[in-house]
């Protein structure tokens, strides 16, 4: 077993289709949770694609299910336009602070927990997962630890798709109440997403992004699109109305899981 202690919640009290897990995390050296969704529909798959996906500062594993409808959405998709059935697992970031930017602190790796501990942990409430695509998506930080993570890591995941992203670990530091010097990191990567973007060019798999032109955000996701465009980057961006808030994320997760279901290996 990949973890020293395993809690999962009992179906008989959750809501359908739901799953809670708490594993003990060698990454970030305490205890750590996450959400789970496995829709109704996926009772016949064989094999369930695995979608990560990673909630902003403040927040925990129950936000983009809770606050986002994530998990009602991914069912009006498969039902309305015949998407394919895919598990959803939402991390807590590793709790640190305001928000961990899903990068590695000297005393918790946020960034290992995600990649390869919260597909392991998925796996103890769904073993279908086990093997199949992997895909990662975020809003705002988290957008920023999809993004970063996802260009750090092309050959881990399937496809890559964020929302209202951060650019930069450093456009926290205006948001949250611990100091920019409280970040006391051992990453030797990149911290701008697109240096890690660069870095990879070569290998990335598909990647879209997208953000709200009322966003407080806009400008640093217009200058990544640029920057890309700049470098021959291939990738989706657009822009929709809207701003920072539940509302746009509740819409446009659609566009994370039709871009997924795009991309989907086709089987032989």
């Amino acid at each position: 077993m990949p973890f020293h202690t395993v809690e999962l919640s009992d179906p008989t009290y959750t809501p359908p289709g739901v799953h809670f897990v708490t594993v003990k995390s060698a990454a970030l050296r305490r205890r750590a949770d996450l959400t789970c969704y496995v829709p109704p529909s996926a009772n016949k798959a064989t094999q369930l694609p695995l979608v990560i996906l990673l909630h902003g500062i403040y927040g925990s594993h129950w936000a983009w299910l809770f606050k986002g409808g994530a998990h009602r959405v991914l069912d009006r998709l498969i039902a309305a336009e015949n998407l394919p059935p895919m598990m959803l697992a939402v991390p807590s970031d590793g709790l640190w602070g305001d928000g961990s930017g899903y990068v590695k602190h000297d005393n918790s790796d946020c960034a290992t927990w995600i990649v390869e501990e919260v597909p392991a942990a998925a796996a103890l409430a769904e073993p279908r997962v086990v093997d199949a695509p992997l895909f990662i998506t975020g809003l705002s930080m988290g957008g920023y630890g999809a993004l970063r993570l996802g260009a750090l890591h092309p050959e881990t995941f399937t496809a890559i798709s964020a929302h209202s992203s951060g650019t930069h670990l450093e456009q926290l530091f205006d948001i949250v109440q611990e100091p920019a010097s409280a970040y006391v990191l051992s990453e030797d990567a990149p911290l701008a997403v697109i240096d890690c973007l660069k870095a990879n060019a070569a290998r990335l798999p598909p990647f879209r992004f997208d953000c709200g032109s009322e966003d407080f955000l806009i400008e640093p996701n217009r200058r990544l699109h640029a920057e890309l465009t700049e470098a021959s980057i291939a990738h989706e961006y657009a822009e929709f109305s809207g701003a920072h808030t539940w509302d746009y994320w509740h819409e446009h997760i659609a566009d994370s899981f039709r871009f997924f279901a795009r991309h989907l290996p086709r089987r032989a």
